[in-house]
């Protein structure tokens, strides 16, 4: 069966038509895209959870060849639940020159584009390949995106080149900052609110660390080494939420919180960690154990991705220099998982259609224009890969 050639702009609304939140299976998309790529006589390969309920997706255009290019994109997005939206999220609405629905921007748009130009690059005559990577889970952590560069290390040609297709406005960004994610959990005592010597409260524990993390916060504000390449030019913090106890009149024996941290390029992200278990092992914990010898304060690690680290005589910024004409370079603060691609020895850009001001919003939309654009600089990949400069 020969698939159906569809337009950038039908593939997005397939695309976006997936409700691929990150909390449900991404493989109804996964599914399509397979057996778009099946019926125009490519063959793909999957990397599941252990679940089965979610896949990455592998697929090369071109020769079974060493040195290619990577075209990647997490298919997964963020809820809508709570967001006032004026359409649809899953239906893509064409309003004033922009597409609007979740994903359009972060970063579907991307992806649709790439499949859509598939039938142009076989076509091409591709003297390189050029691979397709969608991976899923990457908004809570890039979970899923390291099964699928295991399974190109120990079974593929190796790629040369990796994109990635977050959105960038079409611009070449070359580092972004990494990305640490914890929950920290306290096991304190309980007693009688009117009793609080027998007892050790988990609440004020968990103040005094958060606090602690706030300190680390301002302590990096003020003495970090700027780069301003990126806004703001430091690593950050955040404690994104907090829970505990039971009743007004109970002192609280559990607490629990979560917390990250940006890190900076260059910054060591270990020695940031291993600060605040000093503190927590060495301040907080022995004042909970003077009432509770049972007393334990537990820190798990949620994510953490690495940033992406400008690379000297890099061969993916000299093909996207050569391809666009840029003579510059940008950070960006977000995360992505580009610094696993590096990691795993690939070098690696961002560049991608669609501005990240738009993503995780109601109303979430990408420019007509930037779909436009992302097509031109595609369509350049296929000719420089065919070849054809």
């Amino acid at each position: 069966m020969t698939s159906a050639r569809l337009s950038p702009r039908q593939m997005i609304d397939r695309l976006v038509g997936f409700d691929t939140t990150s909390a449900k299976s991404n493989l109804a998309l996964i599914d399509f895209a397979e057996a778009y790529l099946s019926g125009h006589g490519v063959p793909a390969r999957r990397t599941l959870d252990a679940s089965g309920q979610k896949a990455n997706l592998f697929a090369t255009l071109g020769p079974e060849a060493a040195g290619g290019v990577v075209l990647s994109g997490h298919t997964d997005v963020v809820p809508v639940e709570g967001q006032s939206w004026t359409s649809d999220p899953f239906a893509v609405a064409e309003r004033n020159g922009r597409l609007y629905g979740r994903g359009t921007a972060d970063m579907k748009s991307f992806l649709a584009v790439a499949l859509a130009l598939v039938p142009d690059a076989l076509a091409a005559g591709l003297e390189l390949p050029i691979h397709l990577a969608l991976s899923y889970d990457e908004e809570v952590g890039c979970l899923g995106v390291g099964g699928l560069i295991a399974d190109v290390k120990a079974n593929l040609p190796s790629p040369r080149i990796v994109i990635i297709g977050e959105p960038t406005c079409m611009k070449l960004v070359t580092a972004n900052k990494g990305i640490a994610g914890f929950e920290t959990r306290i096991t304190g005592k309980e007693a009688h609110s009117s009793q609080p010597h027998r007892a050790a409260n988990a609440i004020v524990a968990a103040a005094e660390l958060i606090g602690y993390v706030a300190r680390q916060a301002e302590e990096k504000r003020r003495t970090a080494p700027h780069d301003d390449r990126f806004e703001p030019p430091y690593t950050t913090f955040n404690v994104g939420t907090a829970t505990g106890g039971t009743a007004l009149n109970i002192v609280p024996r559990h607490a629990r919180f979560t917390w990250e941290f940006r890190l900076l390029p260059g910054d060591d992200g270990e020695e940031i960690l291993a600060r605040f278990a000093r503190f927590a092992e060495q301040e907080v914990l022995p004042r909970l154990r003077q009432a509770a010898p049972e007393a334990e304060i537990v820190t798990e690690a949620l994510a953490r991705v690495p940033p992406l680290v400008p690379e000297s005589d890099s061969p993916a910024e000299a093909l996207i220099r050569l391809l666009t004409g840029v003579n510059r370079a940008e950070a960006v603060c977000f995360a992505t998982e580009g610094g696993l691609f590096q990691e795993a020895g690939f070098s690696t850009v961002i560049c991608g259609p669609g501005s990240i001001d738009q993503a995780h919003r109601p109303d979430e939309f990408i420019e007509l224009a930037q779909v436009d654009a992302c097509e031109a600089f595609l369509r350049q990949l296929i000719a420089w890969a065919a070849g054809n400069p």
